[in-house]
């Protein structure tokens, strides 16, 4: 993926990696402009990616994804993926890294609708470990033969509530099954023929796809929802956030003299504050200009139309520099992952607007965990912004919750990069580590869900029942033949 954000994740981890000593080689849209000073760090670049990434972002209006059907987004995410997969493994560096005669000690692979990518661990014969960006969900769970929590866990586009609807678990259930389906009967498919026909010896995607030692995912108990997992699924969330550094000085100046408090709006690194619609934007500047509060606004333009005094501008901010800033009161954000992560790292109340993808999800969990409010995009008004942001300032219970979520997320045994490190090398250390790995994972989809059991279980029943239904039509049959042989006897 050339979303920064996921370049962010994946590039963190991996510098983690070089810095404890470990020869690294990367397979991204990006170039490392810093490399690590210890172990090795070697960047191969998908050329274009980026590109094109940044060229479909000016002409995709991001802003009506959100109200987007979910039947054409499941069909659309996985023809994109496939696509991406394919440009992926076609590049001519990495046929010469598959074709060459290199060793690898294990190959990490960012999990997102790219099976045919899990091909390089059994290519290289060494151990498979996933990194998801989301955390543990339907998407990676079959994996692992983790379950998969319908019930009270929303699907990842779906974003409900922990406490779910009837109607909501409908809709829920609807959308795994959905997303299954369009896998089993176009993804992975399209994901074998890319595997035989980029990978030599034949591969088949089953057993590639299944062959997963570990698990890091990105979450954790005080970001998301407290779920089962298997011994070989581990929360490394917050592993890409740093200490606060130093502040630019006019940007420190700027925060330092604002004793009546900041507010920090950015709608991440994909979606840009300056294609909103102008409705939209005009609606958030009216809003912004009746409050006493800064407001430092991540802006990717020269010039905003109608800025009113009260509000800063930025092309580029260091967010989680800013964040750190006790003068900040209040974080608006597009609820992405990261920035959700960040906000309670730091233990800053929040106003999540949700554009697309996991958005709706995250904003939900910030909603339940009491540290923040969601505004739909659709129904932003410069009344109810203004009503909303009033009550994230006036009422002092979401900063209270946002602190104690950030002390649950710092209350840990060791830092979430340093356990990400250990887990590797460990997987190293024991061959893969098949001890961890739980047997369901072998059996297949109607021996898990124990149907055939159902099956014989249900003809059995069905057979005991009719044989005790034709003994009781026989005893009762008797009985009455008694009963009237006996009168006639009278």
């Amino acid at each position: 993926m050339a979303a920064p954000s996921h370049y962010i994740l994946g590039n963190n981890l991996m510098r983690g990696l070089a810095e404890k000593g470990h020869d690294v080689t990367v397979i991204s849209p990006f170039t490392e402009k810093n490399p690590p000073k210890n172990g090795s760090y070697r960047d191969i670049v998908l050329k274009g990616f980026k590109e094109e990434h940044e060229d479909r972002m000016k002409t995709l209006n991001v802003f009506d994804m959100g109200e987007a059907s979910m039947l054409l987004m499941g069909p659309f995410f996985a023809t994109m993926m496939v696509d991406l997969a394919e440009r992926t493994l076609s590049q001519p560096n990495v046929q010469e890294l598959i074709y060459s005669d290199e060793k690898f000690d294990v190959v990490i692979v960012e999990q997102f609708m790219n099976e045919a990518h899990k091909g390089f661990a059994k290519h290289f014969n060494a151990p498979l470990i996933v990194f998801s960006t989301i955390g543990a969900s339907s998407w990676v769970n079959p994996l692992v033969g983790n379950p998969t929590a319908v019930s009270y866990a929303s699907e990842p586009l779906r974003g409900f509530p922990t406490n779910m609807t009837l109607y909501e678990r409908y809709l829920n259930a609807f959308t795994y099954s959905y997303f299954q389906l369009i896998n089993y009967v176009y993804a992975f498919p399209q994901q074998d023929k890319l595997l035989k026909k980029y990978f030599p010896n034949n591969m088949n995607l089953t057993d590639v796809m299944y062959n997963v030692s570990l698990v890091l995912l990105n979450s954790h108990p005080s970001t998301n929802l407290a779920v089962p997992y298997v011994p070989n699924m581990i929360d490394i969330g917050g592993f890409h956030v740093k200490p606060p550094k130093k502040l630019p000085d006019d940007l420190k100046q700027f925060l330092d003299n604002s004793k009546e408090g900041v507010i920090y709006f950015s709608l991440g690194s994909n979606v840009k504050s300056v294609f909103l619609p102008e409705q939209k934007r005009e609606a958030i500047l009216n809003a912004f200009s009746k409050l006493k509060l800064k407001v430092l606004w991540k802006w990717e333009d020269d010039v905003l139309p109608g800025q009113p005094p009260n509000v800063r501008l930025g092309k580029w901010l260091p967010q989680q520099d800013v964040l750190a800033h006790p003068n900040v009161k209040l974080f608006i954000t597009h609820g992405g992952l990261l920035s959700t992560i960040e906000t309670i790292y730091h233990g800053v109340p929040v106003l999540a607007i949700p554009i697309a993808a996991d958005q709706n999800l995250n904003a939900e969990r910030i909603v339940n965990q009491g540290f923040g409010l969601k505004l739909r995009f659709a129904d932003l008004t410069e009344e109810l912004l203004l009503q909303t942001i009033n009550e994230l300032l006036t009422n002092s219970k979401y900063a209270t919750n946002a602190k104690k979520r950030s002390e649950v997320f710092h209350d840990r045994m060791a830092k979430p990069l340093d356990t990400a490190v250990y887990w590797v090398e460990y997987v190293i250390r024991h061959g893969g580590a098949p001890h961890l790995r739980i047997a369901g994972i072998d059996l297949s989809w109607y021996q898990y869900f124990l149907l055939d059991v159902i099956l014989i279980f249900s003809v059995t029943s069905v057979i005991v029942l009719y044989i005790s239904l034709k003994l009781i039509k026989r005893l009762v049959s008797s009985c009455c033949r008694s009963k009237k042989q006996k009168i006639k006897t009278n």
